[in-house]
């Protein structure tokens, strides 16, 4: 009886044996060097954790240092930040006084109200007739008794007009039309307070700017002199990494890892101490604005600037422990 036919033995004798496709093993090569330089990172963080952790307390005062030189520009910043938020009190302060001819009446006044609060550049126009004015002037100066044997009321009319913006060409243009108007006796406005109040804020926005620099260079110093007091305790285990053929980048990430995880906690300190500094800072002046009558309140660290902060954090960090590193490198050779 034949033996039963193998369908293999009909193939061709000599044919090449088949062959998976090329982008299978592409892909494959490709997953395995994804999770080797995955698991390779992975292993760099556990260790840079591992060894801040066994320092604990070296580690807090690296950061807390790092957190406070973080805080005073941002904090600056905040605080001029919330100055500017009174823009409104400003804004009414910066009014322009339109000073009406005595012989223009209520209907009119209110009228020619009416018509400036529609100019551009104008967010708000409010009429004072002459007896609220003479009210108002008698309450404010003590010589309501005096001014009541007047035989008539010597105050115009006034229109306060509130512009949109603190701006001095801005506002010395509007109260140029103000004062072309027909009605119109006088527009005055002070504009010294404004200029200075321009200059101050300047300044301020100047101070934090270099005093960002000075600190920026503060921390790069900082992290820097602490990633390389690591590289100097594992001295020996680099060169002998390097020997054996450890390439700079794999020598490298255990630091980078460590400077950012410095830097990183240094963020979160920052913003901590941001937020408790700016709620303390708040009652004190929630007392003093109620003194003038006013509701104005700290507002606290924004999550945007927050989230900024712990990145910019984050970044100084790696990018100390990179310079660190790139110095020390050679050093490191084999001899």
């Amino acid at each position: 009886m034949s033996a039963k036919r193998n369908p293999k033995a009909a193939e061709r004798v000599g044919a090449a044996p088949a062959v998976p496709a090329a982008g299978k093993h592409v892909e494959s090569d490709f997953r395995r060097h994804l999770r080797a330089w995955l698991e390779s990172h992975r292993a760099s963080l556990l260790d840079s954790l591992r060894r801040l952790g066994k320092q604990p307390i070296g580690s807090f005062f690296t950061c807390l240092v790092m957190a406070v030189a973080l805080s005073l520009p941002m904090g600056l910043s905040l605080l001029l930040g919330n100055l500017e938020r009174l823009g409104g009190s400003w804004q009414k302060a910066a009014q322009i006084s339109v000073f009406l001819k005595m012989d223009i009446g209520d209907a009119q006044g209110v009228k020619l109200r009416e018509q400036v609060a529609a100019l551009p550049g104008v967010a708000q126009a409010e009429w004072i007739s002459r007896e609220q004015a003479l009210e108002e002037f008698q309450q404010g100066s003590g010589l309501g008794e005096a001014l009541k044997e007047l035989p008539d009321n010597p105050l115009p009319g006034v229109i306060l007009v509130t512009p949109h913006e603190v701006d001095k060409p801005t506002l010395e243009a509007l109260r140029q039309q103000l004062a072309e108007l027909p009605a119109v006796e006088q527009a005055q406005l002070d504009m010294v307070w404004v200029e200075r109040l321009t200059a101050i804020l300047r300044l301020g926005d100047h101070f934090v700017f270099g005093l960002s620099l000075l600190l920026i260079a503060a921390l790069l110093l900082v992290i820097g002199n602490t990633i390389r007091l690591h590289i100097e305790n594992r001295r020996n285990e680099i060169e002998v990494i390097k020997l054996v053929g450890g390439t700079d980048s794999y020598v490298r990430r255990p630091f980078l890892y460590m400077g950012a995880l410095y830097g990183a906690g240094a963020g979160l300190l920052a913003w901590g101490l941001l937020a408790y500094g700016l709620d303390w800072l708040n009652g004190a002046v929630v007392r003093l604005a109620g003194l003038y009558g006013s509701d104005f309140a700290l507002l606290g660290v924004p999550l945007a600037d927050g989230l900024s902060l712990l990145l910019a954090a984050l970044l100084l960090g790696y990018i100390g422990a990179w310079l660190a590193v790139a110095r020390h490198l050679n050093e490191l050779s084999p001899r």
